[in-house]
């Protein structure tokens, strides 16, 4: 499995029933069962296309996933779409996947980026809401240039705001997270995932850089308090210089590590003496570090 998920754009309508509300179910339901949904559009109203029938509501939506592209093609199924043999047809919900990171895939079954997405206006308006930075890989332009050229002079009505299922969490109030847990729990792992979903900044710790670290290996008594006080200062200092240097481009910050954790370490390697002068001055250095929110 890849560190980052894959992300792919999917394109949602449905022109029967209770149409906002097929959609709407429809993007928890991927989040919950495909991947993490990043962001969603606004909600659209266009004619029927393709064929004559009630208008539809349209909307976009990002989607980070571990499935395969091909994977993708069942959501409708797994939706409870309905399919009858033919053409265009009226559905509670039609999905189509429009790109799959810049990949081209070209199969009996596949095609990516979905071939008729710069004649639809209902495809490329709302992808326009996303702020993708995105060119077609074929056709190299980008979603604005797609739009001012395609030959489809549909107008999409604004119907109303969707809910992002990322909202009820609401990370962003928090400026600095910090996660801890034992080597090997998944640390790094789960922050590298939180910062990819949620558009963070990340803060990983730092040990091959560590000049005590060999030399406490061959002789632990002598290097521990070095190493220790090595590891507590660039712990603060790697904190103090990435909160103050924050990333514009970045929503908050996400550690892997919690400097807390030095006196766990200090209490094992250290002898009692030096661990109690180890205490003082980690509490004056603590005092003046950021706090994990």
């Amino acid at each position: 499995m890849t560190l980052n998920p894959n992300l792919a754009v999917l394109s949602l309508g449905s022109n029967l029933g209770d149409r906002r509300n097929f959609i709407a179910k429809a993007i928890v339901r991927i989040h919950e069962r495909v991947g993490t949904v990043t962001r969603v559009s606004n909600l659209y109203e266009t004619p029927a296309w393709g064929f004559e029938s009630t208008p539809f509501y349209n909307a976009a939506l990002t989607l980070h996933t571990y499935k395969p592209a091909h994977d993708l093609l069942a959501i409708e199924d797994e939706l409870g779409r309905e399919r009858k043999m033919g053409g265009y047809e009226a559905r509670t919900i039609d999905i189509d996947l429009i790109t799959y990171n810049d990949d081209i895939i070209s199969t009996d079954t596949l095609t990516v980026p979905h071939p008729l997405m710069q004649e639809r206006q209902f495809v490329l308006v709302p992808m326009r809401d996303l702020n993708l930075d995105w060119r077609h890989p074929i056709l190299q332009k980008y979603l604005p240039e797609l739009a001012r050229q395609s030959a489809d002079t549909t107008i999409c009505r604004l119907v109303s705001k969707l809910d992002n299922p990322l909202d009820r969490y609401d990370l962003q109030r928090y400026n600095y997270i910090a996660i801890e847990g034992n080597i090997g729990a998944g640390k790094t792992t789960l922050t590298n995932r939180i910062a990819f979903d949620f558009n963070a900044k990340t803060v990983l710790e730092r040990f091959a850089d560590n000049p005590f670290l060999p030399k406490f290996y061959e002789d632990q008594p002598r290097y521990a308090f070095p190493l220790e006080m090595s590891f507590l200062a660039d712990r603060y200092q790697q904190i103090s210089d990435d909160l103050a240097q924050f990333d514009l481009f970045k929503d908050f910050i996400v550690a892997d590590y919690h400097v807390f954790k030095s006196l766990i370490f200090a209490k094992v390697t250290l002898s009692d003496d030096e661990y109690r002068l180890y205490r003082k001055l980690f509490d004056i250095i603590y005092r003046e570090m950021p706090k994990p929110d």
